[in-house]
Parts: C-alpha cells; structure tokens; sequence
C-alpha cells in the first residue's frame, strides 16, 4: 500500500477503512479506557458541537436512536442537548426493556437530563429545527426491518436538516450502496477513522458533507491494520508535476494517440484529443475516421489528425506512439473492431475506454495485461465482469477490486467515488459534481490520462499513480468549470481549459502564468 518508509502517509493521501477495521480501533479504544461510556461520551459531544456549529440556531431537534452503540450516542447527545436549554424528542426503534449495556446507560442518562423517551410508530411526527440520525451505525448490511424503512421515510419526508452520527442509517460502510432506503443527510460526523462507504457510490451522495472525529486514536499507528483505501487530495497534483526544465522540448512530453471516431462518431474522440494536448501531452495523434479530419482541424489544429480508412493504415502511426488511448467513438462495427485489433497486437501502454471495453467483452475476452488502463462506468464494468450493473453498485470497491484481478492493470471504475483498483490497492477520488452527469465526459477523462501518460511523472511513478492523477484532474477540472458557471449545463469540451490551470503551478485559479 501507499505507505513511504517509517509509516508515514504518502502525500496527497489519507486512509479510509471498513466498518470492521473501525470495529477493531473501537475496541482498542475502549479497552484503553477505564470505563468504555467515557468514548461514548467523548463522540457524542464531538457530534452535538458539530450539530451547534453548523445549524448554531437550532432551538429544538429530533434524535432518532437504534438499539447499539450508535443509538447510545443519540441518547447522550440528546441529554446534552437538553442540559443546554434544547427542546428535544428523542424517538427510540428498540424498546427500553431491550436496551442494554453502554446503550442503556446513554438512555438512562437521557432520561436524566428530562428528556422524553418515544417508542417509534409509524404516523409519528417528527418536530425540530434538525433531525440526528442515531439509528444504525456502520454495522449495517442487508435488508432494512420495517420500523426502520419506516422512520427512515419519516426522516427524509421531513425535509428538515439531518445529522448523521457516524453514517447514516441504510448506507453499507465498506461498499456505499442503498440496499432499499437510506437516510439523506447534510451532514455526516463519523468516529475513529474514515469509512470508504461514505464518499463512494450512494455513501457520496448521501452524507452529506463528511467530517471525520478520531476521539483521540491514530489509526495509522496500528501497524496490522492496513487501510483499505486512500482518499486522494487535491494537493497530489502539484506533487506529481515538479515544474519542467527550462529546455524542454515536445519529444520528452511524449507522443500520445487517440483512435477512435468511426464513420458517424467523432466528436467523442475530438473531445479526447483535446483534453490530451491541454493536459501537457507533447504531440497529440488523433486516427479516425476520414470525415471527421475537417472538424478536427478546425477545433484543434494541434491535433495530427489522420484519416484511417483500414486498420492496416495505423502501423506505421503505432511505432511512433509512447502511448495510446482507443475507444471514444469506435463503435462495434467491423471499422471498431480492426483498430481495437490492432492496436492490442502492440506492447504500448494502453487507456481503453467505450466500445473499446465493450469489445474486450465481445470478441478479445482473452486478453489481460499490465501495462492498460481500463475506465468502466457502472454499466460497461457490469459487461466486464458478467454480472449486473445493481451487483456492481451494491459493492463498488470490490467490484473495482474484481475487474482488476481479472483484466489486470490499473481499472478506473467511474461514477460518485471514482475508484482506482491497481497493484498496489485502491484509491478513491472524492471530487466531481453531478454536472459531470453529460455526455463525453468519459471521453475528456480518456484524453487526460492519456496526456499524463505520454509525459511520464515523477521517479517512482507508476501507471497507478498516473491513473490516480489522471481521475483527480478530471474531477478537479469538473469542480472548477461548476464553480465558474454552475453544474446544470456543464460540457465536457468545458474541462480542457480547466484541466490545463490544474496541472499548471498556479498561485490560484486567477493565474496561470507559471509553467509546467
């Protein structure tokens, strides 16, 4: 894993874990103190200073409280909340007589501090300025039991401001998905260490904003228990690219080719083109087919466009290549085929893409290979892995994890939580907005991979990290063409300009005058 000598993390990257490896810090954590309620105590004032800080006019809140230790921490957080002055209903799915341990204790703290225990029934209302969900935790996993669809429903048809404590309830912790129904919350505080499901695949979309409380541990000084996971930062891109030497010329920026565009399709591979040349790639190759030369003189005449009738055309353009990118705009048809085709028989590094990826399904199901990138959405890994897109979406990690055993390479696996499944694990790229949902999107990221991989990075780099780096300044670039004209709207042909400041040296996005 992603871990320099001496433990330390690797720039650029912080840990995620599984709902069991959190597991496993809790109870060291509580066996290191001398009464295991002081950690409840200690999350749950974390999670009520969040709740003021973030909504400081709240008069009166909603806690909803399971039955485990997540409920515990409803409780006591509703007890602290009345012990300053705040209304509060606190609503239990587990009856009293079936509480137990640290969780009983919480309640009976509550009941303390004069605040009310409800037992949930449906047509319950839910009052409050904010709404805590308490219910689950990160033990969840399956189908959820009536009561809790129940108020989890009444939770969201609420429409008040919800905090979730550690994950909220009907989100798996380790793969992200919404088995049925899942609470929607605007803010997520989540203890001890940061969980994987929280910033992949429904997890994104349902936390809200994510804010991690260690209550005191250090993960990482637990040296058996391996992330399973690293977040990528936003700093790794000015790690990556040291600014270039002053004599640089195209020939040490690489040569990249991008194949793609059958008769019919080629504003795909115009697009891949582009992002390639913007992110830095020294000469830019794009074959496609002859009717589609034109446009892409006139878009980007950098580009070398080369009309290719017959694969047997693109030989002598594969020799001169340090990197090829093929599958924006291919098409299945007999002109797809013949360059996939050719362009496999080559040992050159590799971005497949599209009906490129389609094709392996279909008629090169007997390829594996090292040196590939191969950048599925949800569908196209579904196809990949003969299964479907909902098994796909239930466990994103280990599908990532899956198509990497049986493709080889590094796999890209698209959608809310990129994720980056390589030899050296897995890698999630938090950024992104859903005005990426457009079309050509994946097009500009197979040109910005592409463009990273001709030039080559630091010493030490890999084709990993260069996917890893790939797929942050893709999102990167979607963050920054949103905040300079919104998300609905958003064009792929948008990223190119965006993409180019990101792996520039800039003292903000304002100047870009420094080189790379």
């Amino acid at each position: 894993m992603d871990i320099l000598d001496g433990g330390a993390i690797e720039p650029g990257q912080t840990p995620l874990y599984t709902a069991e490896q959190v597991r496993e810090l809790d109870r060291r954590a509580i066996a290191g103190e001398s009464d295991g309620f002081a950690l409840m105590h200690r999350a749950s004032g974390v999670a009520w200073r969040w709740l003021k800080a973030r909504w400081p006019a709240t008069k009166s809140l909603t806690v909803f409280c399971g039955g485990g230790n997540n409920g515990g921490d409803g409780h006591v957080l509703a007890a602290l909340a009345a012990t300053e002055g705040r209304q509060v209903q606190r609503i239990s799915l587990t009856p009293r007589e079936r509480l137990k341990g640290d969780a009983l204790r919480a309640a009976e703290m509550a009941d303390d501090a004069g605040v009310g225990f409800i037992e949930w029934r449906e047509g319950l209302r839910v009052e409050g300025d904010v709404v805590v969900d308490a219910m689950l935790g990160t033990g969840f996993a399956g189908d959820l039991r009536p009561t809790y669809a129940a108020a989890i429903a009444a939770i969201n048809e609420s429409r008040c401001p919800v905090l979730a404590v550690d994950i909220p309830s009907g989100i798996t912790a380790d793969g992200g998905a919404e088995p049925s129904m899942a609470v929607r919350a605007v803010m997520t505080v989540t203890f001890i260490a940061d969980k994987l499901g929280l910033h992949t695949g429904r997890g994104a979309a349902l936390a809200g904003e994510v804010v991690v409380e260690s209550l005191g541990v250090d993960a990482l000084a637990h040296d058996d228990i391996t992330p399973t996971a690293w977040r990528l930062q936003s700093s790794l891109v000015n790690l990556a690219l040291p600014p270039r030497e002053r004599d640089m010329h195209k020939g040490a920026a690489g040569f990249a080719g991008i194949f793609g565009g059958a008769p019919g399709f080629g504003g795909a591979a115009l697009l891949a083109a582009e992002a390639c040349a913007r992110v830095g790639a020294g000469r830019v190759l794009l074959a496609t087919a002859p009717e589609h030369v034109g446009a892409s003189l006139v878009r980007c005449p950098e580009v070398m466009a080369r009309g290719v009738t017959h694969a047997s055309e693109l030989d002598e353009l594969l020799d001169r290549l340090s990197v090829l990118a093929v599958g924006p705009g291919l098409g299945q048809g007999s002109w797809g085929q013949s360059v996939l085709q050719t362009a496999l028989k080559r040992s050159i590094p590799l971005v497949l893409d599209a009906d490129a990826l389609n094709l392996l399904v279909s008629r090169f199901a007997d390829q594996r290979r090292d040196d590939w990138i191969l950048t599925p959405h949800p569908g196209e890994a579904a196809r990949l892995l003969e299964t479907s897109v909902a098994e796909v979406e239930a466990d994103r990690p280990g599908a990532a994890r899956a198509l990497q055993q049986r493709w080889g390479g590094v796999i890209v696996l698209k959608g809310a939580g990129t994720l980056i499944a390589g030899p050296d694990g897995l890698a999630l790229c938090p950024f992104g907005n859903p005005g990426m949902a457009s079309g050509g999107m994946g097009d500009t990221l197979t040109g910005v991979l592409a463009g990273l991989m001709a030039q080559g990075q630091a010493p030490g780099w890999s084709l990993e990290r260069t996917a890893r780096l790939g797929v942050l300044v893709h999102a990167l670039a979607g963050d920054m063409a949103a905040r300079e004209g919104g998300e609905r709207g958003l064009l792929a042909s948008d990223l190119a300009s965006c993409a180019r400041k990101l792996v520039n040296p800039t003292m903000g996005e304002e100047d870009a005058a420094a080189t790379r």
